[in-house]
């Protein structure tokens, strides 16, 4: 799959865009380098060993699993994604209208949230161990909501348009308190939560609650500093733009013309 989406990705910059958008431009190398990396980390994860070891080992590896496909990978794809291609996508009317109202910060916080509290829910996460087609099912609705989550910071077309930089950086803010609610459960447990997990980290030296603390750890320090490393560059990125028009107002003050009209 993840080979498919990258000859799919080239043969549509390639191939599609001339026919269905000519007018705008193909992928940059950056778009082609954050979207090529986003499905690295996607094979990477859900291959041998780091997939059957955080599948069957360790709980704190499955947990780096759902903060790739949740925090990591969605968003490097969005912003590897050329605008023709995401205006392509989402051609039919219907399916735009029903995705805006989706992906609005509200709808998609609790979406999101929610789902990813489930993941942890004991029925889940035994179901995903146990089931390859609930594991793939799984992720892939979290990969879904993930999607919805990440579109209004870094959404690729004006026609799902961006927060402005405050808001996007209170929504990321938002977003990483919430965590640390079922991060706490795993941080501070004193007993195996998961049944398929108990003792699977011994064999590595490692004991089950040992484990588990690390998973929260991983969900509320990693998450944490994903969400926060986001709000730092958006906000580094607000102050330069606003550098930029300011720098821009006073040429056009100085300017020879601005003096004769004034």
């Amino acid at each position: 799959m993840v080979v498919a989406l990258g000859v799919l990705y080239l043969h549509a910059d390639r191939r599609i865009r001339p026919l269905v958008a000519p007018t705008m431009p193909s992928a940059t190398p950056r778009q082609r380098g954050l979207w090529f990396g986003a499905l690295a980390l996607l094979a990477g994860s859900a291959s041998w060993p780091f997939h059957d070891l955080a599948e069957q080992v360790f709980f704190s590896l499955h947990m780096v699993e759902h903060m790739l496909v949740a925090l990591v990978i969605p968003p490097l794809m969005l912003m590897g994604a050329p605008r023709w291609m995401a205006e392509h996508l989402l051609a039919s009317p219907r399916g735009l209208t029903i995705l805006r109202r989706l992906c609005r910060p509200l709808p998609a916080f609790f979406l999101f949230h929610l789902s990813l509290a489930s993941m942890h829910w004991r029925p889940i996460v035994e179901a995903m161990v146990n089931s390859s087609l609930f594991h793939f099912a799984a992720h892939f609705w979290l990969f879904g909501v993930s999607i919805l989550m990440w579109l209004p910071v870094v959404s690729p077309t004006p026609l799902i348009p961006r927060l402005n930089p405050p808001l996007r950086m209170l929504y990321l803010f938002l977003h990483s308190i919430i965590p640390t609610v079922p991060a706490s459960f795993l941080t501070f447990s004193r007993s195996p939560l998961y049944p398929s997990y108990i003792d699977s980290a011994s064999r590595f030296g490692m004991s089950t609650v040992t484990d588990l603390q690390i998973a929260g750890l991983i969900m509320k320090l990693g998450g944490g500093l994903l969400l926060w490393g986001t709000i730092v560059v958006i906000w580094f990125k607000w102050i330069a733009s606003e550098r930029r028009w300011d720098s821009i107002e006073r040429d056009l003050r100085r300017s020879p013309t601005s003096g004769v009209e004034s």
